[in-house]
């Protein structure tokens, strides 16, 4: 992935343990500083095509696993998996490594934590790449409509109901050739995104299990950051895909025109995952938003 790797464990104050990756080994002010925020039960998979581009550029990059993600710990905690937290424990795991300063990326929910640590810590994010997010409760807006404002409350007593039932399903959609090619249809430009991409992203979402996304879902519900974004003056670029099945564009023109210091850039083809529709062209415009 980088050319000089350096993986560890960050421990928070209540005592979990935070996975972080990055590509540097003492942290230089002079130097630009990513770090990257990956959406809703993903992965920093969903980050492969940028990663090593920004690295090859020369850019310090900070990579990490929320709490209850993968190699972090916090599983057995979920109702703690808020984005105040996750924020909270980003600008330590910052604190601890030196980090004064960086550019927060956000992919889809990952937009929500950039905002919550824009909102939260104003001194650290030294501007923000938001990808495809909402600031809006995602009840209202997903799909370009509430049906999952009903759906949601269902699928949850389900999960309460049928625990280990539910479990099972969850964990085996990466299996289901139906699963992986509605995901491939409905998420993503299908001429431009591999089998491969989708295969290892749904594998990696039953690695998480029903329960975090649930809590996570809710917390993409009720963030209340609206009536913030009009103080965020840090520099903002918001890109979206105008083909976006799963958060419309106007959510998307609406979050940068409330920030006050944004500029925005759409794919015509693009689809709810761009960075991965349209790589170079995404690391292309972002490399010039970093650049000025």
């Amino acid at each position: 992935m980088f050319k000089n790797n350096e993986a560890n464990f960050f421990k928070t104050e209540d005592n979990e343990q935070i996975f972080y990756l990055k590509n540097f080994h003492t942290f230089d002010e002079s130097k630009k500083t990513l770090v990257f925020n990956y959406g809703l039960v993903c992965s920093n998979h969903h980050w492969r095509y940028q990663v090593d581009y920004f690295d090859q550029q020369g850019y310090q990059i900070l990579m990490h696993d929320y709490r209850g993600h993968f190699q972090s710990s916090g599983k057995n905690d979920v109702a703690k998996i808020t984005f105040p937290q996750i924020a909270k424990d980003i600008k330590d795991l910052c604190d601890f490594l030196g980090i004064k300063k960086a550019y927060m990326l956000g992919h889809s929910m990952g937009v929500n934590i950039c905002l919550q640590l824009a909102k939260d810590y104003p001194d650290l994010v030294q501007g923000m790449i938001l990808i495809s997010g909402t600031f809006m409760p995602v009840t209202d807006v997903m799909f370009d409509s509430n049906i999952m404002e009903f759906v949601a409350p269902l699928l949850g007593a389900g999960i309460k109901k049928y625990p280990e039932g539910m479990r099972k399903v969850w964990s085996s959609t990466g299996m289901n050739p139906l699963v992986k090619a509605i995901i491939h249809s409905t998420g993503f430009n299908k001429a431009r995104v591999s089998k491969e991409f989708i295969e290892i992203y749904l594998n990696r979402v039953g690695q998480l299990g029903p329960e975090i996304f649930f809590q996570l879902f809710s917390e993409m519900t009720k963030q209340n950051i609206a009536s913030s974004l009009e103080r965020m003056h840090m520099p903002a670029l918001v890109i979206g895909g105008m083909k976006d099945n799963v958060i419309p564009n106007h959510i998307q023109r609406t979050l940068a025109s409330l920030l006050p210091e944004s500029q925005s850039y759409f794919f015509m083809m693009g689809s709810h995952v761009p960075q991965a529709d349209y790589p170079e062209l995404i690391n292309e415009r972002v490399n010039l938003f970093l650049s000025t």
